[in-house]
């Protein structure tokens, strides 16, 4: 670009600046550069005017106060197209001027002359250089310098001067082998084919588009997700284990449910503390099986609603504290069963740790340990409640976070233990003379405790959101029913239905058989 074409701009700088109803308290100022049509110059150039500090440093704001405001430039199509590809990004408006090798006069001359005095001795368009990302350009008027017109209004852009060139309909060119990549979509660019050519694909993994033709898919707010279209992001579904839908209120039911049937079979022992079959069951350890049994059965309701802080710091740590109490009464009962036995030989000084101070002492010792684990957990790393974004698309999963997932396995794990030793000293056990064979139905309730655990473990680990909850709020439910049903239902059957049976007569007569079977 030669100097004086230059001029005209200069002019219409200086005329802006000396009228101050034009723009009042603000000057306009330029620098002008030679990029001698070479790429790296354009660079250099465009680093410098992009800069606002001492230094070529883009978006360092020290230094500088000037803002740039467009940029007139005269290259060549290509340096034209990477000098818009910069000033996209900075939103700054990108003007090319009408040279003296262009053609874009209004008049028939071939460039702009000047007079000695630098006057303009023809009229010119100047035109914006538009640049579209698949590199097809467009040349629209944006204003113009007229000869003839005064000083004042020599110079004009405003958006009554733009005018568009001939077919062109202000839109992006479409490509040619696809009319149009819709909102969801994405350009594909085949290999080996010119850029103009693509196809379109549809946005993944939780990205949209919300304009025709895009270039790339955006993603969405982790709180959000596409919708079916992939057009926009809409608001994910907040889901947790509620007392309202189908699958809650069947637990509830069946909670409240077992938590009746436990009350009921506590009245019955209370009412008939005095027969036979109450009597020979150890009343205490009886009485403490079942209002643990109780208080399990009431501890799977923290499990379902929504997790708040005080829910998920007590529901593991409740309900494992009571569990260990229920197993530990059980082996407590199994063992009462084992010495009462061994006690009966002659000469055995096993007689000694029969009465409540063993049972007592079991019942304490096993429980304490498990206290002791649910403090060290909720020291170190208590539950507490938190949000799934990613496991279910299109959902927010509410849920109790443990804290530590090591202490929780332990906690479960030295329940089982507790059910294991139970189960063992039960089996062993079987055999030995009891009343109404207690040790036998023991064993089996045991073996139903620990078969239910068992299939938890698989089952927790391969159910997602809500689902996870339900399963350990059945597996509560079952294998504490699974104690109930098996230890106490036999008992009631005999007390209620049967009391021919629960008689002191029968009793002994039971017990003399069984001695003799034993021996």
């Amino acid at each position: 670009m030669r100097f004086w074409d230059l001029l005209p701009f200069f002019f219409a700088i200086h005329e802006i600046n000396q009228n101050p109803r034009l723009l009042p308290n603000v000057s306009l100022g330029y620098n002008a550069y030679e990029n001698y049509f070479n790429a790296r110059l354009t660079y250099e150039a465009m680093t410098d005017l992009l800069s606002t500090g001492q230094k070529s440093l883009p978006n360092y704001t020290c230094g500088r106060r000037n803002k740039l405001v467009a940029v007139l430039e005269g290259a060549d199509s290509v340096i034209s197209s990477q000098i818009a590809g910069m000033l996209d990004i900075y939103k700054i408006p990108q003007l090319h001027p009408f040279l003296r090798t262009s053609h874009f006069y209004n008049t028939s001359m071939e460039g702009v002359y000047l007079d000695e005095e630098g006057n303009v001795l023809a009229d010119f368009d100047i035109v914006n250089f538009v640049a579209f990302p698949n590199q097809s350009t467009a040349r629209v008027k944006v204003g113009s310098i007229e000869r003839q017109n005064s000083p004042k209004i020599k110079f004009t852009i405003d958006q009554k001067a733009i005018r568009w060139s001939k077919g062109f309909n202000q839109t992006l060119p479409h490509s040619r082998c696809t009319e149009s990549c819709q909102p969801g979509y994405v350009k594909v660019i085949n290999e080996g084919e010119p850029v103009c050519c693509y196809d379109c694909a549809p946005c993944k993994g939780g990205t949209i588009s919300t304009q025709e033709d895009a270039d790339h898919c955006t993603s969405c707010p982790e709180d959000q997700h596409p919708n079916k279209d992939r057009g926009q992001c809409i608001p994910k579904t907040i889901i947790f284990l509620s007392y309202t839908e189908p699958l809650g209120i069947i637990l509830v039911f069946f909670a409240l449910f077992f938590s009746l049937s436990t009350a009921c079979v506590f009245g019955i022992f209370i009412k008939y503390h005095e027969t036979p079959v109450v009597k020979a069951n150890n009343l205490n350890l009886t009485y403490m099986l079942l209002l643990s049994l109780l208080l399990s059965f009431l501890s799977s309701l923290l499990f379902i609603g929504q997790p708040q802080k005080v829910t998920c710091l007590l529901r593991q740590t409740v309900f494992s504290v009571i569990f260990s109490v229920a197993v530990s009464s059980v082996l407590a009962k199994t063992i009462t069963v084992v010495v009462a036995f061994m006690a009966t030989r002659p000469g055995s000084r096993m007689r000694k740790w029969l009465g409540k101070s063993l049972a007592n002492f079991i019942v304490f010792s096993s429980s304490i340990v498990q206290v002791g684990i649910c403090t060290v957990w909720l020291g170190i790393s208590p539950p507490f409640p938190d949000s799934d974004m990613h496991s279910q698309p299109g959902y927010i999963i509410l849920q109790c976070n443990e804290g530590s997932v090591t202490m929780f396995y332990v906690a479960l794990g030295y329940m089982c233990f507790l059910a294991s030793v139970s189960f063992t000293v039960a089996f062993l056990a079987r055999k030995l003379p009891g009343a109404f064979n207690e040790a036998k139905l023991i064993t089996f309730s045991m073996l139903v405790f620990c078969t239910v655990w068992v299939s938890f473990v698989p089952a927790y680990l391969s159910t997602k959101g809500k689902y996870t909850v339900a399963v350990q709020v059945f597996t509560i439910l079952a294998s504490s029913f699974g104690l109930l049903g098996c230890i106490f239902m036999p008992k009631c059957y005999i007390i209620v239905l049967r009391p021919d049976l629960n008689t002191k007569e029968h009793l002994i007569i039971k017990l003399k058989g069984a001695t003799q079977d034993a021996i």
